[in-house]
């Protein structure tokens, strides 16, 4: 039994289907399967039920993956530890981000991260929060950022910034003709909103839960882009993020007096984490960074 043959079984478990976790593993077909063999003597168990068609894990098999798992990941953190060791601020860092928040933030962060950490190399993995969380778990991400709280998962939590959400309306409407709303002007409004999976849906439920306000059911958008261009197209109103606002002679964007609607965003890691110095130090550039901009309000981390 050896690392490889690990890798081989938490392949075909993903993708339950052996040329696809062949191709995963940059190997042969034959080789693979000739490996899980080799792996069920071994082990003495059948890991696998295969026919012509299909593969499909045994009981013990689903038992001795998620063993391998674990295996995996400990053995990834030995390397990324002597690594870190070396050099806590180069390598590789794979980290993910909500489709709702990635267009709009990066460009504010992603020049000046390349700059302060020259050495290393940002992998970006955009995902919702579902997504990410369990990418998080297996260790396929080293950190992500999201909306706070995120349910799902023993992390270390650092929150960033506090967003506000705008109200995005087409120009001819009537809320348009005030400089500032407040969130009781949305009673009885109907607000389009995006589908299931985006915490940002979630978010603006509640708001329309508290005011009075009815969720669109008829549509459910699957990113900011679309609802900017329903709402373009007078098709209704919604809750857009600040830094997804941008100059648009058909939508204009209003600001809610106090309370203001907001989200916190912010960056979440394991515990056990190799990266944990290059992440903390992440999460306190990405603050600086946006303290620059003047945009967000950004939570300072406590001394």
């Amino acid at each position: 039994m050896n690392i490889r043959d690990l890798k081989y079984l938490v392949a075909i478990a993903e993708h339950l289907h052996f040329g696809k976790a062949a191709d995963a593993c940059f190997v042969s077909q034959p080789a693979l399967s000739m490996q899980i063999k080799k792996l069920e003597n071994t082990l003495g168990v059948q890991l696998l039920e295969r026919t012509n068609k299909t593969v499909l894990l045994t009981e013990i098999g689903k038992l001795m993956t998620e063993h391998a798992k674990d295996v995996l990941l400990r053995v990834n953190t030995m390397r990324e530890m002597a690594n870190q060791a070396k050099d806590p601020f180069s390598g590789e860092l794979h980290l993910g981000i909500i489709p709702t928040l990635g267009p709009y933030l990066l460009p504010y962060i992603i020049p000046g991260l390349a700059k302060l950490f020259p050495k290393l190399i940002i992998y970006l993995v955009e995902d919702q929060t579902e997504g990410l969380v369990k990418k998080l778990k297996n260790g396929k991400l080293d950190g992500a950022l999201f909306g706070f709280p995120a349910i799902g998962g023993d992390f270390v939590a650092a929150p960033l910034f506090e967003e506000e959400l705008m109200l995005a309306a087409p120009k001819n409407h009537s809320l348009v003709k005030r400089k500032m709303i407040k969130q009781a002007d949305l009673a009885n409004k109907v607000l389009l909103l995006l589908e299931d999976g985006h915490c940002l849906r979630e978010q603006a439920l509640v708001l329309c839960q508290r005011v009075n306000a009815v969720a669109d059911n008829s549509f459910a958008a699957t990113s900011l882009e679309t609802l900017h261009h329903m709402v373009a197209s007078k098709a209704g109103i919604t809750l857009i993020p600040k830094l997804s606002c941008r100059s648009n002679d058909e939508v204009c964007y209003l600001p809610f007096g106090s309370p203001k609607p907001i989200r916190t965003i912010g960056m979440m890691w394991r515990p056990s984490s190799a990266k944990k110095i290059l992440l903390e130090n992440i999460a306190k550039q990405i603050r600086k960074l946006l303290g620059k901009q003047k945009i967000v309000k950004v939570i300072h981390a406590p001394d």
